[in-house]
C-alpha cells in the first residue's frame, strides 16, 4: 500500500472524508463534501478514487455505488475481501481472509473461467440495529 504522504492533495482530502464518514459515500457526496476544499468537478473524485482503490486504501461497494475507507491492515492482492451492509444504519464491515480468496481461486482456476473482478456483499441487518429493533 501506498504511504500516506506519497498520496496527492485531493487524494488524501478524499481519502479523510471516507475515514470520517459515518458509512458508505457516493462520488457526488463527496463532491458536495470537498467543495470547500476547491473541488469544482466530478472528475477531480473520480481520478483522486481510482488511485485509492488501486493502492488499497478504497473500497467501492457495487450494490451501493458508493465507497468506504479501507478498514483492515490487509493486502488486497492476495485476499478476498468481502462487505457485510446494513440496511438500516449504513455500517459497513470489512472482511478478509487469505484462505477463502485461495479456495475460491482455485475453484475459479479448475473451471477454467478468467475473471475480472470479484464483489462479495452481504446486506441486511446488523447485530446493533437487529438488538434495536428488538
Amino acid at each position: 500500500m501506498t504511504a500516506r504522504n506519497a498520496l496527492t492533495k485531493n487524494q488524501l482530502c478524499v481519502l479523510e472524508k471516507l475515514e470520517a464518514a459515518s458509512g458508505p459515500l457516493s462520488a457526488y457526496m463527496l463532491l458536495d463534501q470537498l467543495r470547500e476544499r476547491g473541488f469544482r468537478a466530478p472528475l477531480q473524485v473520480y481520478r483522486a478514487l481510482d488511485t485509492l482503490m488501486k493502492e488499497g486504501l478504497v473500497h467501492r461497494l457495487e450494490s451501493l455505488n458508493a465507497f468506504v475507507a479501507c478498514c483492515e491492515p490487509h493486502d488486497h492482492s492476495h485476499s478476498m475481501t468481502a462487505f457485510a451492509i446494513c440496511d438500516q444504519c449504513g455500517q459497513v464491515a470489512e472482511f478478509s481472509d487469505h484462505d477463502i480468496g485461495h479456495q475460491l481461486d482455485d475453484w475459479v482456476r479448475s473451471t477454467g473461467f478468467a475473471p475480472k473482478k470479484a464483489v462479495i456483499e452481504f446486506r441486511g441487518t446488523c447485530a446493533k440495529c437487529r438488538a434495536e429493533a428488538a
